[in-house]
């Protein structure tokens, strides 16, 4: 199911335009494909106006949050003042979406998939705080090693223009769950595709309060999470070692 959340008060704010359908978020305009997800099946798909999510009814998380990522929007982000305004998701019925309490005194935070610093309106940041987008994440992780991998991606569309960007948690057969509703994942990926080099692969980071990453290629990823994040590309380029930026911290403006 596919659900469009397009805010008319957006219209022409910061000289952006809404995203109308999702395609506008991914490569050659195709969404993550599943391959093998048992968690599909129960998911609806959700356009913001400047990401989309696979929200799962399973696992009260995304499966994934993709995003265009481009210089301009990167540039339009660091002009915003940061309000948190988590919220529950209304595009998805009450059984099938996490609530704020489900992360209350749970120990972990509501990590966003897709970051609130990428979005450069204020209407955009306020979509990204919905529980949709969220997964519980170690605030060691959260606060550290996640927040560095975004600044590198943000960097990296600042230098070559744009990025597309999949982000999304990964679980084990035995994941814990907050409240006994949301499943907390073991990983999280983010697969990122530069066109201007041709550059694609995978960062997978634990969710564990040690740093622990590996970069991976697509197709390696796609074999472990059961999703090609971008099935437009390749296989040779999916098959490629990745070179990614190392994970930096955010340059003091």
């Amino acid at each position: 199911m596919r659900t469009f959340l397009v805010a008319a008060a957006f219209m022409g704010l910061a000289g952006f335009t809404p995203a109308t359908t999702c395609t506008d978020e991914f490569l050659s305009g195709q969404a993550p494909a599943n391959i093998a997800s048992r968690f599909a099946a129960s998911a609806t798909e959700i356009c913001y106006s400047e990401y989309a999510v696979l929200a799962s009814a399973d696992t009260k998380t995304p499966l994934w949050s993709a995003e265009h990522l481009t210089r301009a929007e990167v540039m339009a982000a660091r002009k915003l003042k940061r309000v948190d305004r988590f919220h529950e998701e209304p595009a998805l019925p009450d059984a099938a979406r996490a609530d704020l309490d489900d992360y209350e005194r749970s120990g972990y935070d509501r990590g966003h998939m897709t970051p609130s610093g990428d979005m450069p309106t204020s209407i955009a940041q306020m979509e990204s705080f919905s529980l949709a987008n969220m997964a519980p994440q170690l605030p060691a992780l959260n606060r550290g090693l996640w927040e560095e991998i975004e600044s590198s991606m943000r960097s990296l569309a600042v230098r070559d223009g744009e990025v597309y960007i999949v982000t999304g948690p990964m679980f084990d057969a035995n994941a814990k769950r907050l409240n006994g509703r949301v499943d907390v994942p073991t990983a999280f990926y983010k697969a990122i595709y530069d066109p201007k080099t041709g550059v694609a692969g995978a960062y997978i980071a634990w969710n564990t309060p040690e740093e622990k990453l590996m970069t991976v290629s697509i197709a390696r990823l796609r074999g472990a999470l059961g999703f090609d994040p971008f099935p437009a590309l390749s296989e040779e380029i999916k098959a490629q070692t990745p070179a990614l930026p190392a994970p930096a911290k955010a340059p003091v403006s």
